[in-house]
């Protein structure tokens, strides 16, 4: 009689750590798998990616107005993220999957001091992160973004508070620069060393 009871338990046992084992790495699975994907309104315009803070963060081009004769295109920080799901593909195969997501946020500077734009801080002269001031997002998606290499481009707002959705911008106002200077399939990659393989 205990040796049915020691063998039972020893099943149970067994089957209870199989099933957690199983429901562990299925769950594992699922989470290495997940991707946030871009949404649309019914009238096609992107709505904002939700939790982009929370992205991989790849870096912040800056390009300073005081720089630039006071006329820089882009005077802010870019603080670019690529969504998460889409950069465990690309680590694995080296390019950008469909549905992958950038969100460019628009960063100020701090108001300048020297004539240069600069500024002086605790940690030295330098340029410094001030306000936010919008956003934009980039899709690829080679079927909906054919006439520009397969990646959408979206404006939404430069300046703050970015809008909840945006119409495609057309070709000669993003695509048209990304497809003639950016490195790797219209990603800049060359300014993101955690893209840049």
């Amino acid at each position: 009689m205990r040796l049915k009871s020691l063998v039972l338990t020893v099943s149970v046992t067994s089957a209870l750590i199989v099933s957690a084992v199983l429901a562990q790495s299925s769950n594992g699975v699922k989470a290495a798998g997940k991707r946030y994907l871009p949404e649309y309104t019914a009238s096609g315009d992107l709505i904002l990616p939700k939790h982009f803070h929370e992205w991989v963060y790849v870096g912040s081009p800056l390009t300073p107005n005081a720089l630039n004769n006071g006329k820089a295109n882009f005077p802010e920080f870019h603080n670019v993220y690529i969504e998460p799901g889409s950069y465990e593909i690309y680590k694995k195969t080296n390019e950008f999957p469909e549905g992958t997501i950038f969100f460019k946020e628009l960063q100020l500077t701090l108001p300048a001091q020297p004539p240069d734009g600069s500024r002086t801080e605790p940690s030295g002269r330098g340029y410094f992160p001030g306000p936010f001031n919008g956003g934009d997002v980039t899709v690829k998606d080679s079927k909906r973004y054919a006439t520009t290499g397969g990646w959408g481009y979206y404006n939404f707002n430069h300046h703050e508070p970015k809008a909840p959705t945006a119409t495609l911008r057309p070709k000669e106002e993003c695509g048209y620069c990304h497809m003639a200077s950016a490195k790797k399939d219209e990603v800049w990659t060359q300014f993101y060393p955690l893209l840049d393989k």
